[in-house]
């Protein structure tokens, strides 16, 4: 009786322990692998030594020739996040996003812009939002982001993706490369080619960099170019490293151009090492919740249930019926006579015969 309670209560929490597997695989997985709302503040910082820059102060612009410091923070706007509706409620979270460029010598800014986005939650791809916004300065202007900025998909594949580019106002396809390992983790390679785009600027600045920089001149164009390489840890979709070979020319009517920008833009030692460690956790944890843990629940649910069942219908052992008369008891408290027996005297008259 007492095996098959135990047994009972084994196949209990078996049954249990299976059921707990299925929940974090198919339930709480899924919620992982997903941009969480609590989000905490993120910064990247890339540089770009002996870059050629223009730089305008008071009005005047001109190239100079220095290092250049590009540092971008992510901030999660749970205000606007909580306001969002429709198809993008619980798919989607805002970003504050802002980045700033200075000379690492002087510490004067170069160029900053900041922008309001919202992000799928799974794919880390920018939504349709109708309060999306960017500002670079000079005024708060719309936009209609799309493809990936500053995240890949969880679960990033070995294909193609879409990068949205600022510069442009425009994605264009970031081709997988190969994989590499970098402070330990398998990354995927992604590069963009962006060859002599139109950058386009507003009538009045372009007017004015052309009378500056392009003598000769009465009208131009920015043709903008950049090879930008991304390698992402696949699991999480964060970026591990970054790197930006941007090239700007202001080309005017005359056929002549000078150069605005000649920079290679990456990630530094500490931003690398930093999105390395914090991907190499997500991964660990995405990796417990779906594999490890459904697996250990699994198997021990499944052992606790084989051997439940095996105590339950084990059948008991029977008493033993019949067999040999019993002897005589021990310890009754009656003695046996051991003394001599009385004599018989017709025995003894025959044997003196």
């Amino acid at each position: 009786m007492r095996s098959r309670v135990i047994g009972a209560a084994l196949f209990g929490v078996g049954v249990l322990a299976l059921v707990f597997a299925g929940g974090l695989a198919f339930v709480v997985a899924p919620q992982a692998e997903r941009l969480p709302y609590d989000l905490e503040r993120t910064q990247s910082v890339a540089e770009a030594p002996n870059a050629r820059f223009m730089q305008i102060t008071n009005g005047k612009a001109e190239v100079n020739q220095g290092t250049l410091r590009s540092t971008i923070t992510v901030t999660p706007d749970t205000a606007e996040t909580a306001k969002l509706d429709g198809p993008l409620d619980g798919d989607a979270v805002v970003w504050l996003v802002g980045q700033e460029v200075v000379r690492t010598d002087t510490k004067a800014l170069i160029s900053a812009y900041s922008t309001s986005l919202a992000l799928d939650r799974k794919t880390g791809a920018a939504q349709q939002w109708d309060k999306q916004w960017l500002d670079t300065g000079s005024d708060r202007q719309r936009v209609n982001y799309s493809g990936q900025i500053y995240k890949f998909p969880f679960g990033t594949e070995k294909k193609t993706y879409e990068i949205f580019d600022r510069d442009i106002s425009t994605t264009q396809p970031a081709r997988f490369i190969k994989t590499e390992q970098i402070n330990g983790l398998e990354t995927y390679q992604f590069t963009q080619e962006i060859r002599d785009a139109t950058q386009p600027l507003p009538a009045d600045r372009l007017k004015l960099l052309v009378g500056q920089l392009v003598p000769g001149a009465t009208t131009g164009r920015v043709s903008y170019s950049n090879t930008r390489t991304v390698w992402v840890e696949p699991a999480t979709g964060q970026f591990i490293k970054v790197q930006e070979k941007q090239s700007k020319k202001l080309v005017g009517d005359n056929g002549q151009e000078t150069v605005i920008l000649d920079a290679v833009f990456t990630y530094t030692d500490d931003t690398i090492a930093g999105s390395a460690d914090k991907a190499g956790s997500n991964r660990q944890l995405l990796q417990m919740v779906k594999l490890w843990g459904p697996l250990a629940l699994a198997v021990i649910g499944l052992a606790l249930v084989i051997v439940g069942l095996l105590m339950t219908l084990r059948r008991p052992r029977m008493a033993t019926v019949g067999g040999s008369a019993p002897g005589p008891r021990r310890g009754s408290g009656r003695h046996t006579d051991t003394g001599p027996a009385e004599a018989d005297p017709e025995r003894q008259q025959k044997a003196g015969r």
